[in-house]
């Protein structure tokens, strides 16, 4: 069983992004995978079924719950990863399968790769049960989400602190690999988010260099804002 995850969420602004990355830095280091602008660009196109059966159970807080989608960083096709993130007694547990670009357009174009026997054997399992929820369920493309990543890490409790900026919806689903999509902002300007991850436990100094006074915790699924936005 894939190990789950606790995972947090709260509304920031530029005055407490930089709060916070100036107590934390001393503590935490930067994810390996970051720019020289410190950071990277995310984007991630979610799938639903033709019920939107993971949109509404998002909305009425079902447990546990799932949700699929092909995610890149930076614009780039270097890593293409279908991914599945599972929501579980408040926790939460994400798997995934590498994909090739030439698999990952026939994907959002919303066509199916190819189902006989040799081929379907040879996909990562995740990929196999994609497939087969394309064909029993109709899974299709529904929203991108586009936003910008600092990330920060710790080894113990594999701590992630993560602050995302610019969280913006799309359905410019032809532009997935080009360095410009068309995005619509889901969150006033200056209003961001910051995600707090760990394993078993949260180490006491992090914890305590995260505590600025007035956080406070939110529901937030960048999925399902941008698909009610989109859907507005």
């Amino acid at each position: 069983m894939k190990k789950s995850r606790h995972e947090y969420k709260f509304q920031t602004d530029e005055k407490d992004i930089a709060l916070l990355r100036a107590r934390i830095e001393g503590v935490m280091k930067k994810d390996a995978h970051v720019t020289e602008q410190g950071g990277y660009h995310i984007r991630s196109i979610y799938f639903d079924d033709i019920a939107d059966t993971c949109y509404y159970q998002n909305e009425a807080g079902t447990d546990p719950r799932a949700k699929y989608r092909i995610r890149i960083y930076n614009a780039s096709d270097a890593s293409i990863r279908l991914e599945k993130k599972v929501k579980q007694n408040g926790r939460t547990r994400k798997y995934a399968a590498p994909l090739t670009r030439e698999q990952a357009e026939t994907l959002i174009d919303g066509k199916s790769l190819a189902m006989d026997e040799e081929s379907f054997a040879a996909y990562p399992e995740l990929l196999q049960q994609f497939l087969v929820l394309m064909r029993t369920r109709h899974m299709q493309p529904k929203v991108m989400v586009v936003y910008d990543r600092i990330p920060y890490v710790d080894s113990r409790g594999n701590v992630r602190v993560t602050f995302d900026r610019n969280i913006a919806a799309s359905v410019d689903f032809k532009h997935f690999f080009e360095k410009d999509v068309i995005k619509e902002p889901i969150l006033p300007v200056g209003v961001h988010l910051m995600e707090v991850k760990y394993d078993e436990f949260l180490p006491v100094h992090i914890k305590a260099r995260l505590d600025i006074g007035h956080l406070r915790q939110i529901t937030f699924s960048k999925y399902y804002l941008c698909r009610k936005r989109k859907k507005a």
